[in-house]
C-alpha cells in the first residue's frame, strides 16, 4: 500500500531526533542496576549486604563495615547473568498495515560481570579499601528481522566503576565509611529504520536501513555508610551511593540509506551527545547473630529511578529530542540466613522481591522489565586458613512483561505483544587473607 503525502510528512515533520529519542530513551530509561556485586550477597539475595562485612566486597555495599575484616583480604568474583526472554507478537501494525517479521529470537544476550576488591589496614581503627564494579548493564539483541525491527535490534549498555574508599571505627559500637566513584559509561544502540515508509511515494517495510548510536563518558560520585554494632549480638548497617551524571559523547550512523533520501541531512552521520543521570540508592540492612551457628539477614533498598524523566539527545546538525520516560523510584527488600555447618563450610539462602523502574505505559523492547522475585542459594567453602570460596545460583521469576508502544509518528510503527522472561545468576568468588 503506497502512502498518502500527509502520512509521509507526519511521519518525518518529528525529525530523525525523535527516532533517536526512541532509541537511547528506551534502553536508558530503564538503567538496569546490576545487584550482582559479590558472591556472598547472590546467596542471601542480597539481604544484609549494608550490615554484613563478611568479605571484601563490603566496599560496594557499605564501606564502614570494613572495619570488620582483620589485615589485609582480596574479593575476586565474576557472575554469569544468563536471561531466557521470547517475545508473542499480538498484532503490531505500522502505516499501511501488519508490521511483518518473527519474534526476535532470544533477544536476551547474557552479561558477565566482574568484581575485584581488597580492604587493608592503615591504622587499627582506619581501613582503606578499593574496588572495581559494574554497577549497571545491559544487552539486549534481536534478530535483524523481527516484527519490532523498527524499535530496537541492539541496545547495550557497560559501567566501570572505581571505588576508594576509607572507614572509620570511632569504637566497639560505631564506625564510618565513604568512598568516591570513578565510573565509566559506554553505550551501543541500534534499530532499523523503514526508509520504504520514508521515501516520498515508496511502500513500508520494503527498503530497510539502520541507524547505530555509540557513545561514552566519565563521571563522578561518592558512597557513605555507617555500620552500628548493638549488644544483642545485632548489627545495623546503613550505606548511600550518590546519583552519576554522565554526558555521553559519541556518534550516529545510518545504513543502507536509499539514493533518494541521500542528501537529507537527517541521514548523515554525525556527532551526537545525551546527558543521562543513574540513579542514588540508600539501603538499610540489619544481622543478628543466634549464637555461633545461625545469622538471620534482611535489607531494603530504595532507588531513585524518577531521575528518567526524560532524556534529551542533541546531535550535532542541531536536532534535539526529549523524550519522555516517566520511571518510578524503587523498594528492593530481602530477607536470608547462614548456618555454619562446620569450621570449612557455610551454608546460605534467602529470597527476596525487586520492583522495576519501568511503568507499563512506558515500557519498550530495548529492556522489557517487570517486578521480580528472588530466590536464591549459595555456600562459603574454606580451602584454607587464608583461602575461601563463595559459589551462588540465584533465579529471578519476573512477571510476564507486555508492551503496547506507539512510534506511528516517527516511523517506528505500533509494537503490541507479550514477554516471557526469567534470569539465571551464578557467581564464583574467590577470597584470599594475607
Amino acid at each position: 500500500m503506497k502512502k498518502t503525502g500527509i502520512l509521509y510528512k507526519s511521519a518525518t515533520a518529528a525529525g530523525l531526533a525523535a527516532m533517536f529519542g526512541g532509541l537511547a530513551g528506551g534502553a536508558f530509561a530503564a538503567g538496569f542496576a546490576l545487584n550482582e556485586q559479590s558472591g556472598s550477597g547472590v546467596g542471601v539475595a542480597f539481604a544484609g549486604g549494608a550490615a554484613s562485612g563478611e568479605d571484601a566486597s563490603t566496599v560496594f555495599y557499605n564501606p564502614a563495615a570494613m572495619v570488620r575484616i582483620s589485615g589485609t583480604q582480596l574479593s575476586v568474583g565474576v557472575h554469569g547473568v544468563v536471561p531466557d526472554l521470547k517475545f508473542n507478537n499480538q498484532g503490531s501494525f505500522t502505516t499501511g498495515g501488519p508490521l511483518t517479521g518473527g519474534n526476535g529470537g532470544d533477544p536476551g544476550n547474557g552479561l558477565v560481570v566482574p568484581n575485584f576488591y581488597l580492604v587493608t589496614d592503615i591504622t587499627p581503627n582506619l581501613k582503606y579499601g578499593f574496588g572495581v564494579s559494574a554497577p549497571f548493564g545491559l544487552s539486549t539483541q534481536y534478530n535483524g528481522d523481527w516484527v519490532g525491527r523498527y524499535q530496537a535490534l541492539k541496545s547495550e549498555i557497560k559501567t566501570y566503576n572505581l571505588n576508594p574508599s576509607l572507614a572509620y571505627k570511632v569504637n566497639d559500637r560505631v564506625s564510618f565509611g565513604a568512598g568516591f566513584n570513578a565510573q565509566y559509561l559506554n553505550a551501543n544502540l541500534t534499530k532499523a529504520i523503514d526508509f520504504g515508509l520514508l521515501t516520498p511515494g515508496g511502500t513500508p517495510q520494503t527498503a530497510d536501513g539502520a541507524v547505530g548510536v555509540s557513545g561514552h563518558s566519565w563521571a563522578y560520585g561518592y558512597n557513605l555508610g555507617a555500620l552500628f554494632q548493638f549488644p544483642t549480638d545485632t548489627r545495623v548497617g546503613i550505606a548511600y551511593r550518590s546519583t552519576v551524571h554522565q554526558t555521553l559523547e559519541g556518534s550516529a550512523s545510518f545504513t543502507n540509506v536509499p539514493a533518494a533520501l541521500s542528501a537529507d541531512p537527517r541521514f548523515a552521520n554525525n556527532k551526537m551527545t545525551a546527558a543521562v543521570t543513574l540513579p542514588d540508592s540508600i539501603s538499610l540492612s540489619a544481622v543478628q547473630e543466634i549464637g555461633n551457628k545461625w545469622e538471620l539477614l534482611s535489607d531494603v533498598t530504595f532507588t531513585r529511578w524518577s531521575y528518567f524523566n526524560q532524556l534529551a539527545v542533541v546531535l550535532a546538525n542541531g536536532q534535539t529530542s526529549v523524550t519522555t520516560e516517566n520511571w518510578r523510584n524503587t523498594f528492593r527488600g530481602s530477607l536470608g540466613a547462614s548456618y555454619r555447618y562446620s569450621d570449612s563450610l557455610k551454608l546460605r539462602g534467602g529470597a527476596g522481591f525487586d520492583q522495576s523502574p519501568v511503568r507499563n505505559a512506558f515500557r519498550t523492547a530495548a529492556i522489557p522489565d517487570n517486578h521480580r522475585k528472588i530466590l536464591a542459594a549459595g555456600a562459603n567453602y574454606k580451602v584454607s586458613k587464608v583461602d575461601s570460596v563463595d559459589f551462588a545460583y540465584q533465579h529471578l521469576f519476573v512477571n510476564d512483561p507486555s508492551i503496547n508502544n506507539n512510534q506511528l509518528a516517527t516511523g517506528g510503527g505500533q509494537l503490541i505483544g507479550s514477554y516471557t522472561l526469567d534470569v539465571n545468576i551464578m557467581s564464583l568468588q574467590y577470597n584470599h587473607e594475607f
